[in-house]
C-alpha cells in the first residue's frame, strides 16, 4: 500500500480525524468524554492541524495520524472553556479535573507525542510504523534530543511496535483509584533518542 505522509489536515478533513481520534481512545476516555456524539462536538472543533502528522493513502484518505507537543501547542489543543461549549459549566469542571491525570506537559528538548492512532480497515498494514518514522525525523528537524510517549498496559501491542522502533521504558505511572474511570492501571513512558537515521538505536532504560 502506498502512503504519503504530510503535516496538518484541511478543515474538510476535520471530522474524519476527530473520529478515527475517538476509534481509539474512546475506550480509555468514554467515561470522561462520552457519549460518542458529544465526544465528537467536543473533539471536532478544537484538534490543531499544526501537530498532526497525517498518513493518506493514493486517494488522499486519511489512514491515520500522529499528533505531538512542543512548546508551542499540541495535537489536542482545548481547555475549559472548549470543554464547557461541548459539556456545560458544571461537567466542564470534573472533567477537566480528570483529565488532569492523563496531562503530559512538554519540556524543552523534548518532542512529546500526543497520540497515535489509525484507522481500522488500515491496521496491520505498516502505518503506525511509518507514522513513527515520520514522527522521528520531525523530532530531529525540530532540534528535539528525546521523543516521549506513553503506553497503557492493556495495549502491548502498541508497546511491541514501539520497542521495534528502539523506544524504552522511563518510568511507570499509576493511575491508582481512577482506574476504574479510565479502564487500565498504568500507563508506561516510553523514550527514544532522536537521529537523522529515522530510527533509534537503543538507551539504557532508566533506573
Amino acid at each position: 500500500m502506498s502512503l504519503t505522509i504530510e503535516t496538518g489536515f484541511t478543515e474538510d478533513e476535520r471530522a474524519r480525524a476527530a473520529t478515527l481520534y475517538w476509534q481509539a481512545f474512546g475506550a480509555k476516555l468514554g467515561r470522561v468524554l462520552g457519549p460518542q456524539d458529544r465526544a465528537l462536538s467536543f473533539l471536532q472543533p478544537i484538534l490543531n492541524p499544526e501537530f498532526a502528522l497525517v498518513a493518506r493513502d493514493d486517494a488522499g484518505q486519511i489512514l491515520g495520524m500522529a499528533g505531538f507537543k512542543t512548546a508551542d501547542g499540541g495535537l489536542v489543543d482545548g481547555g475549559l472553556r472548549d470543554l464547557a461549549r461541548a459539556y456545560g459549566p458544571l461537567g466542564a469542571l470534573w472533567r477537566g479535573v480528570l483529565l488532569l491525570a492523563l496531562e503530559r506537559k512538554a519540556e524543552p528538548g523534548v518532542f512529546q507525542m500526543d497520540g497515535i492512532f489509525v484507522a481500522a480497515e488500515a491496521r496491520g498494514q505498516g502505518v503506525g510504523g511509518k507514522l513513527l518514522d515520520a514522527v522521528l525525523a520531525a523530532a530531529t528537524q525540530e532540534g528535539c534530543r528525546v521523543v516521549r510517549l506513553d503506553v497503557i498496559d492493556i495495549n502491548p501491542r502498541a508497546q511491541a511496535l514501539y520497542e521495534r522502533k528502539g523506544f524504552v521504558g522511563a518510568g511507570r505511572r499509576y493511575t491508582g483509584p481512577l482506574r476504574h474511570v479510565f479502564g487500565f492501571r498504568s500507563a508506561l513512558r516510553m523514550e527514544c533518542t532522536a537521529k537523522v537515521s529515522r530510527t533509534c538505536p537503543p538507551r539504557a532504560p532508566a533506573t
